[in-house]
């Protein structure tokens, strides 16, 4: 009944078609990889439990800490205690930016130590074609949530933008529990 009192606005709203559309393009890909992986009865297991599952579980973690960061962020917003909004927002922004680099330091030693790049065939064009699509979501909203500090900081956007810019990133950490299972635990060596 309280939906109906106070309807989400415009910006929520668009918000939440944005990450509908981009919800279906993430779907799209995780199903076009399992059945790849599924028809192939050779599909490559490249992962090691170190490094690549303790980069991608730290990686987890790190994400997971900047999504309660997210929401002791939008707390304070609705609060109006700007400054602790700043506060949170700049560890999620922390969070990441810490995600994105444990990321390359990953990529990077999937490329140069176990030789897996896009064009080796059709894990690696899906792994870093998913994983890199996913990182610029990361990059984006680590963007995004850096403009909503600075308009804060200077007494600017209410606390349904902060909301906002919440949904996208809760959106960018969910597709990450996704990714997560299916390209990496899936594809650990026996």
């Amino acid at each position: 009944m309280n939906a109906l009192k106070n309807p989400p606005g415009v910006k929520t709203t668009g918000m939440w078609l944005f990450v509908l559309s981009d919800l279906l393009t993430f779907a799209t890909l995780l199903v076009i990889y399992t059945a790849l992986r599924i028809a192939n009865p050779d599909w490559p297991r490249p992962f090691t439990l170190s490094p690549a599952i303790v980069y991608a579980t730290i990686m987890t973690v790190v994400l997971l800490a900047s999504s309660l960061t997210m929401v002791w962020a939008v707390a304070a917003m609705a609060e109006d205690d700007r400054k602790n909004t700043v506060k949170w927002l700049l560890a999620t922004i922390a969070g990441g930016i810490a995600f994105i680099a444990l990321h390359l330091t990953e990529w990077r030693h999937l490329v140069l130590e176990d030789k897996i790049t896009a064009s080796t065939g059709l894990f690696g064009a899906v792994f870093f074609g998913v994983t890199g699509l996913h990182m610029l979501h990361v990059a984006c909203g680590a963007v995004y949530l850096s403009i909503l500090t600075a308009g804060v900081a200077r007494g600017k956007f209410s606390a349904e933008d902060i909301e906002t810019g919440g949904l996208y990133w809760h959106f960018v950490d969910l597709v990450w529990m996704f990714i997560f299972p299916l390209v990496y635990l899936m594809a650990v060596k026996p």
